[in-house]
């Protein structure tokens, strides 16, 4: 895995997420805090010309909501 991402890479993303906010669910948080929780994410760095959208937004907070469901016993199943 890359040492470093940035905004287009929404399953890294969504990966890191779900490993350093792992009592967030990811629908309840709204895209300008999304923002600045992927912004601080170790390894993530902004790319001249990639600005982030609401379009890549819902794409990350999706693939989070993913990740989550995914994971074994995260939800007591």
């Amino acid at each position: 895995m890359p040492q470093t991402f940035h905004w287009l890479d929404v399953d890294r993303i969504a990966e890191a997420l779900a490993d350093t906010y792992p009592d967030h669910r990811p629908t309840a948080v709204g895209f300008g805090a999304l923002r600045d929780m992927v912004r601080r994410l170790p390894g993530f760095q902004e790319m001249p010309g990639h600005p982030v959208n609401e379009k890549i937004l819902e794409a990350i907070q999706m693939a989070w909501l993913d990740e989550v469901e995914d994971r074994p016993g995260e939800d007591g199943d």
